[in-house]
């Protein structure tokens, strides 16, 4: 629903907009204008960035792509109204507004990760299907750390003590924290962010926050502003909340699992269950299709080399792609559910992911799937960790995969995964020039 942005900002007196885009990594970028100025620069089409900044790497430096030079052409900025929403944090009334990227000739920006997931969705649209999807997110909350070469902690909680065992959903666990967890209630409702339960996970101080299912393009956004909001509250309690896939060397990873269904745009039918409400034929081949796909999409499900220190056997995350019934080993798994609730949850995603594309990427595996009528393989009773391991155990190896597939590069777009390739293999390359503390430790004297 449109919204205008003239009436909504008087009515909300908006003295500043924050104008914002998500880059590849999903840092949320953009520029923040005085409200008059931003709604004369809407009209205007002066609301600009230089498209260089969709080839920023998550350190801050540009890709080598010569039409991606910081000093190269700008493109436009259009506001989606209808994700104005206040900014809560601040004292003077803020709003902010996610934006779409379009080239001067109308289309969109192909390497923006908006603009990917909607050439997915629209895939989805022209055979009558909508996609809907729940995200559940996890994070740790961390003590305030200064120095990068320090190892994480759990912060101090109102007992005054580190959680220092592990609690899975424990309620007095949650409760240390309550301040900051009605701060982000009260803030995700400001802003509309329609999310749901709160849980503690299995390490310590890590936490989980579901959704409410809905539209995927509208959750992605709600992602994208969640994660922010998130990190926000807690330095407004002077510690840290972090998304990293591994950010503890002895606690469980974070994941991003994302639950999806797929129902028929004219009746909102479940397609995943047929009239007898049993598993549909396009229910498998949708899940024959993640397990086609996934393990070379697996840059935008683990997109950073500490993702793949979640994805071991035994720890909570998954190794390969077979499914089960309501069974938690396995890459995708399939909640004992009512034929209308039927539904799919991909295990893969880290927390790291940037929500857009760990969007796309899902139902781009899944959309691959039905069209090429990939056949599931026979669900896992047991254990899916003493089978073998078929997902890239880093991340060079997921590049090669994704450049290797021709149907994911026309699905997601060439020129994205180019230059998703190479933020990637710049990312891994500055990685490499860093000297662990592991290395200085038994590499030192001993070799």
């Amino acid at each position: 629903m449109k919204i205008d942005l003239d009436s909504w900002i008087r009515k909300n007196q908006i003295k500043e907009v924050e104008c914002l885009v998500s880059d590849l990594s999903g840092i949320a970028r953009g520029k923040i204008l005085p409200a008059q100025k931003f709604l004369c620069a809407t009209r205007d089409q002066g609301l600009r960035l230089p498209e260089s900044i969709f080839g920023q790497t998550v350190t801050g430096d540009y890709i080598d792509e010569i039409d991606l030079d910081p000093r190269a052409s700008d493109v436009l900025l259009r506001p989606i109204t209808e994700t104005i929403r206040m900014v809560p944090w601040y004292a003077e009334p803020t709003a902010q507004i996610i934006h779409e990227a379009y080239y001067f000739d109308g289309t969109p920006v192909d390497i923006a990760a908006r603009s990917v997931l909607r050439r997915v969705l629209d895939l989805y649209v022209e055979k009558s299907w909508t996609p809907i999807v729940a995200p559940e997110l996890e994070f740790f909350l961390v003590k305030v750390n200064e120095d990068p070469d320090y190892p994480l902690e759990p912060p101090i909680g109102r007992s005054g003590r580190p959680e220092i065992a592990r609690q899975a959903y424990g309620i007095d666990a949650v409760n240390e924290f309550d301040p900051l967890f009605e701060k982000i209630y009260d803030y995700c409702k400001a802003q509309e962010i329609d999310i749901d339960t709160l849980i503690h996970e299995s390490g310590a101080a890590q936490m989980e926050i579901n959704f409410n299912h809905g539209n995927a393009l509208d959750l992605a956004d709600q992602t994208f502003l969640f994660k922010r909001t998130v990190r926000q509250a807690a330095l407004d309690h002077k510690i840290y909340a972090t998304f990293m896939a591994k950010p503890m060397q002895y606690e469980p990873g974070s994941s991003m699992h994302i639950h999806i269904s797929v129902v028929h745009s004219e009746n909102g039918q479940n397609l995943f269950a047929g009239k007898d409400g049993k598993n549909s034929d396009f229910f498998l081949n949708f899940i024959g299709g993640m397990q086609k796909y996934v393990p070379p999409s697996m840059a935008l499900f683990a997109p950073y080399v500490n993702s793949y220190r979640r994805l071991v056997q035994d720890s909570d995350a998954p190794v390969n792609v077979h499914w089960g019934i309501d069974n938690r080993t396995t890459g995708f798994r399939v909640p004992e559910s009512r034929p209308e609730s039927r539904r799919i949850e991909n295990r893969v995603p880290g927390a790291d992911a940037n929500p857009y594309l760990a969007f796309a990427a899902s139902l781009a595996c899944g959309y691959l799937g039905i069209i090429e009528k990939q056949e599931a393989s026979k669900p896992v009773d047991g254990s899916a960790y003493n089978l073998a391991a078929s997902l890239p155990r880093h991340l060079e190896d997921a590049l090669l995969r994704l450049n290797r597939s021709k149907q994911l590069r026309d699905i997601l777009g060439q020129r994205f995964i180019k230059v998703l390739t190479q933020i990637k293999e710049q990312e891994s390359r500055t990685y490499l020039e860093v000297i662990s503390a592991w290395e200085r430790q038994y590499l030192l004297l001993n070799v």
